[in-house]
């Protein structure tokens, strides 16, 4: 018999529905301050449905989107959690801001780059260094 959906799930049961193993499940508990499973008598843990989500977000993000510990720690400090646990939806768009100037940001992530554009930003990059190298040698 299927638990129903808004049921607690053990901690194996978490790993499979995240896909992850129960040691990673214990090891971002100590990197991420937002996991936080209830814990029964003896420790067990038992994970709610919005738990689930977050660890599937935080799943998707470091494995799907490779972005490091520290990245989903900003993230979840610059976005908050609300807006990251829905990462752990499979449909979920991201937006994900990557600090890189708007000019930067769309040659980064332009499937086929656009030769102007980035002849442009390294025209940019090589006078702002051009200004930075006489401002040292003052």
């Amino acid at each position: 018999m299927a638990k129903s959906p808004s049921a607690f799930r053990t901690i194996s049961e978490a790993a499979e529905e995240v896909g992850a193993p129960q040691h990673v499940l214990r090891f971002w508990e100590t990197k991420f301050d937002f996991i936080v499973p209830v814990k029964r008598a003896g420790g067990r843990r038992f994970y709610r449905p919005d738990d689930v989500m977050v660890l599937k977000a935080v799943r998707r993000l470091l494995h799907d989107e490779g972005l490091t510990i520290r990245g989903v720690q900003r993230l979840v400090k610059d976005q908050g959690l609300a807006r990251v646990a829905a990462y752990g939806d499979p449909g979920a768009t991201l937006e994900i801001d990557s600090g890189l100037s708007p000019a930067l940001e769309a040659s980064a992530v332009s499937p086929a780059p656009d030769h102007d554009r980035l002849r442009r930003v390294l025209t940019e990059l090589e006078a702002a260094h051009a200004r930075l190298e006489a401002v040292l040698r003052r």
